[in-house]
């Protein structure tokens, strides 16, 4: 039986959240959005897609940074709302040159940043 990303619970605008996870060292990298067609473009392709909100557009990522996402797996939460993508991260996943965009913590109420961008 082939999975059907038309199975997954959406929202209202028809996206599903994604967390993208290097496949190597389990560090949490970003969160970004999927609809049905881009869910559909990372299993063909194994470049990781999602769907920018704010250019109504699929992004392929690295495909102008040259920082790829290559999908390793796709996992479903038990709810079917929510995505997880191990990936083969090449470069940076935040669009600040960051390895990853989870670079602030909150520390005694404070915000502190723990990472510092890529050279």
């Amino acid at each position: 039986m082939s999975f059907d990303p038309d199975t997954l619970v959406y929202n209202e605008q028809g996206l599903i959240p994604v967390i993208a996870q290097d496949a190597g060292d389990h560090a949490v990298l970003m969160m970004a959005w999927m609809n049905a067609e881009a869910v559909r473009k990372t299993l063909e392709t194994g470049r990781v897609t999602y769907w920018s909100r704010s250019r109504q557009a699929f992004w392929v990522k690295g495909e102008s940074s040259g920082h790829v996402q290559e999908l390793v797996e796709l996992r479903v939460d038990c709810d079917s709302d929510c995505l997880l993508v191990l990936v083969r991260q090449t470069g940076p996943a935040c669009h600040t040159n960051r390895r990853s965009c989870f670079y602030t913590a909150v520390r005694d109420g404070e915000p502190v940043e723990i990472m510092a961008p890529d050279e």
